[in-house]
């Protein structure tokens, strides 16, 4: 693969500080993913080809942007060769799970993102609104509201945030303003056969005026997993009926929100599972621009898990000490579209999680050996742009 030297330049157009950041060879990066086949983020691996009309296309978006289709002189004119300088970058991202203001002191949100900001990376954190039985909407403790204005500013930082549903357990009453004793849980729910699009889209609904009340704009889904006897043994049995995915209901229950303007960007990207053995966005509803895609994060969590243990904490699984190896360094060798990983808050947090020096390390590691080959985006950037010439053709 031929790369094309380029100077670093910041993934977004605006970061915490307000500072404006030109968008050049990034740009052009995101429109030439944009614009890859279909194959290549399907997983079929064929060779992705730009040709005279894409490079065209790409050529009228950057004119569109105020960028000349030269990108100040480091996008070659000769489409083959666009082609190779983009293909060189590889985007990167991450979703953090089970995120909350809870258990560590509240500035643990704010030292997370101010890294983020200034290290000029991005990704995802989950915003679970009702999770132990406490509603952020009606805050009662200085740690909560500490938590709410952190997450007002999160997206400006480069932080999507996801509902992990309403409680990361039982579906959450809202009615009576309580998760019912027997209630089920949300993550089993998503995967019911019954439930109809108008349930789903009543609950998902609930949740996003939750978020509006303390000004946070939703930009995708988080599955919430469980291992409870209860949960464990319904999987099997759907399992066993050949069930082993979300409902489609939820897909086209999302897409109708989006389509009323209910979450943050028009594409809904969704974490449901990890899977290191494949790199791509599965389309799970669509009507013109906007769409439901489940973007798989094929990189796994070594920052110390769920359980925060130093047993599931290494730096080296992402990228060597000298920048030869490791999970990120072959996706980006072997041309992948993204290296998408993730992590859990109990593990990530900075300031009682085992993983966090791990995820520090990780990122300078990236920055020293990778910094010209990559390029970071928040989930909902990835899904924006991939989605656009499927919009474009609707």
């Amino acid at each position: 693969m031929t790369t094309i030297a380029a100077p670093h330049v910041p993934p977004r157009g605006q970061r915490c500080d307000g500072t404006s950041l030109p968008p050049n060879v990034v740009t052009a990066i995101l429109v030439f993913l944009a614009h890859r086949r279909d194959s290549t983020m399907s997983g079929t691996h064929e060779k992705p080809t730009l040709g005279r009309r894409g490079f065209l296309r790409l050529s009228a978006t950057l004119g569109l942007a105020g960028i000349s289709s030269k990108i100040l002189g480091l996008l070659p004119s000769h489409p083959i060769q666009a082609q190779e300088a983009a293909m060189s970058k590889t985007v990167l991202s991450f979703y953090c799970d089970d995120t909350s203001p809870y258990g560590r002191p509240p500035e643990a949100f704010k030292t997370f993102l101010d890294f983020v900001s200034s290290q000029g990376i991005a990704g995802e954190s989950s915003v679970i609104l009702g999770i132990g039985g406490a509603l952020l909407s009606r805050p009662t403790s200085d740690a909560q509201r500490t938590y709410i204005e952190q997450v007002q500013r999160a997206f400006d930082c480069g932080i999507d945030a996801n509902m992990e549903l309403m409680t990361h357990g039982g579906l959450y009453d809202f009615k009576e303003h309580r998760v019912p004793e027997d209630a089920p849980h949300e993550g089993l729910w998503l995967h019911e056969p019954a439930v109809s699009v108008e349930d789903y889209e009543s609950y998902f609904g609930h949740i996003l005026e939750e978020g509006e009340q303390i000004g946070v704009k939703f930009t995708g889904v988080t599955w919430p997993g469980c291992g409870c006897e209860v949960c464990t043994r319904r999987y099997a049995e759907l399992r066993q009926a050949g069930i082993t995915a979300v409902n489609p209901n939820v897909g086209r229950a999302l897409l109708n929100l989006a389509r009323q303007g209910k979450f943050r960007r028009r594409t809904v990207p969704c974490f449901i599972h990890p899977d290191e053995s494949f790199s791509g966005a599965r389309l799970m509803a669509s009507d013109g621009p906007y769409a439901v895609y489940d973007l798989i994060a094929n990189v796994g969590d070594w920052l110390g898990s769920y359980d925060n243990t130093p047993a599931r904490v290494n730096a080296d699984y992402y990228i060597s000490a000298d920048g030869s190896a490791g999970r990120i360094v072959d996706l980006v060798h072997a041309g992948a579209p993204y290296a998408v990983f993730y992590a859990h808050w109990q593990g990530l947090n900075p300031a009682t999680g085992v993983g966090w020096r791990a995820f520090t390390e990780v990122i300078a590691r990236v920055k020293r050996f990778l910094g010209d080959r990559v390029t970071w985006m928040r989930p909902s950037d990835i899904t924006e742009q991939y989605h656009a010439p499927r919009a474009e053709t609707a």
